[in-house]
């Protein structure tokens, strides 16, 4: 038992320093009103012209990057500038009609001290974010967001814990505050996120897929060799069969054939008409490949055809959508 001791204590410790932090998000969330500065804070950046330039010491400057970074990808243009820097050359950064977002638990560092002063006289409009609603950094500010944070999660009350979270979930509510009132869609969100998977599945579409391919198809009186051809040809593990007109008739996968065969039946004389499967399963070729993906997933399959209106446009395979990094 003495050996599990220690192992006890720490998921303990690790324990309260989450309840700490999930207690300091309740309280955070309460402390928002409507006599507060949060919503006026908001509809300022909303509507200035310039940049939310975010900025701060220590590691309130850490999240002050995390929180410009979610900002500019929900359609908010922001910079971070580090506080220490700012009074030593960087202030230049900050444009005509910036607003400046200044991070500081205490707002009392000497840093931050001498920036505020700085924004202010440049004419541009401060925002503090501090637990201190009456630090310097706050009596200077046109905008006080209060992180109502006294206690760390350290015992000694010194390593920014509970009050870097809170930074954090402010920066959070602030930016998703912005995008819906600047009606940010998910089109916009692709722009912004162009590159890996989540860019895919925000952009990439079945139409971009079914066109690397050649369409594999067969008449339904095509023999059964003409039907092994163009499935083998054409390396998609499937072919359409098409009537007169172009219309879908159904589809020959090679697990038909496969099923076929071990049914130990007669296959001299068979027509793709006699073996195809009906109904088969579509995707529509404007359709996003993330739901491709979906739809093969649901019904345990690695084709889809596609369709345009009534007409056969090709095949998306689940090789397409692991190349494109969607699975």
């Amino acid at each position: 038992m003495k050996d599990l001791e220690p192992v006890l204590s720490t998921l303990e410790i690790a324990r309260q320093t989450i309840r700490m932090e999930a207690h300091a998000l309740l309280a955070l969330a309460d402390s928002l009103d409507d006599t507060g500065d949060f919503h006026a804070c908001v509809e300022a950046i909303a509507a200035s012209s310039g940049r939310l330039v975010i900025t701060g010491i220590g590691k309130s400057a850490i999240v002050a990057q995390k929180i410009a970074a979610t900002l500019n990808s929900t359609g908010t243009p922001a910079l971070f500038l580090h506080a220490a820097d700012a009074i030593h050359g960087d202030l230049g950064m900050v444009q005509a009609n910036d607003l400046v977002l200044c991070l500081s638990k205490s707002g009392e560092t000497p840093e931050i001290k001498a920036l505020a002063p700085l924004v202010k006289n440049m004419g541009n409009r401060l925002i503090a974010m501090t637990a201190n609603r009456n630090s310097f950094l706050a009596r200077q500010s046109t905008y006080v967001l209060w992180t109502p944070i006294d206690q760390e999660a350290d015992p000694n009350n010194l390593a920014p814990t509970c009050s870097t979270t809170a930074q954090m979930a402010l920066g959070d509510a602030l930016a998703i505050s912005l995008l819906a009132l600047k009606g940010f869609t998910v089109a916009d969100f692709a722009k912004f996120h162009p590159g890996g998977a989540l860019g895919k599945q925000l952009y990439l579409r079945v139409s971009d897929l079914a066109v690397l391919h050649d369409k594999p198809f067969v008449g339904p009186t095509a023999s059964l060799s003409e039907v092994i051809f163009e499935i083998s040809s054409k390396r998609l593990g499937a072919t359409a069969v098409l009537g007169k007109s172009g219309n879908l008739l159904g589809v020959i996968t090679d697990g038909d054939l496969r099923r076929m065969l071990a049914r130990n039946q007669p296959i001299e004389g068979l027509l793709a008409q006699d073996i195809l499967t009906p109904n088969p399963k579509t995707i529509a070729f404007d359709a996003m490949a993330v739901d491709a993906l979906a739809q093969m997933r649901e019904s345990s399959i690695t084709q889809l055809l596609v369709l345009e209106g009534d007409q056969y446009r090709g095949v998306v395979h689940l090789h397409d959508l692991l190349r494109e990094g969607l699975v």
